[in-house]
């Protein structure tokens, strides 16, 4: 009954995009679709299509999840009216958020699954 979806904009569907707007676009893709998802460039890919989609709002009821990620990607894009351009600028704003996060220090998260240590009895 349902389609293939997910909670947010799947990296996946990404390399299905390159021929959904112009040339400037399709570099794009091309740059970020072999990429590793936990890529910076990746991440920043698919911070903007969360945004763009919408994804946040999305339920997994709704006519737009039960299409699927993919075609509701495929129709955002067809909707949009901006240029390539205001995309390019929106995939860089997401990249340097990205690399704002990066220069954050890194707080360790304790293990509670662990057993105690014998020194802590």
């Amino acid at each position: 009954m349902y389609a293939d979806n997910e909670l947010l904009f799947p990296p996946y569907v990404t390399p299905t995009l390159k021929n959904a707007r112009g040339e400037s676009w399709r570099k794009l893709i091309e740059q970020v679709a072999d990429l590793p998802e936990d890529h910076r460039e990746s991440l920043a890919f698919s911070l903007m299509m969360i945004r763009l989609n919408g994804c946040l709002a999305c339920e997994t009821d709704s006519y737009r999840a039960m299409r699927g990620c993919g075609m509701c990607t495929q129709q955002t894009l067809r909707r949009y009216k901006g240029p390539d351009r205001e995309l390019m600028e929106r995939y860089e704003k997401a990249l340097i958020e990205f690399e704002k996060l990066e220069r954050l220090p890194v707080i360790p998260i304790p293990d509670f699954e662990r057993e105690p240590s014998a020194k802590a009895a």
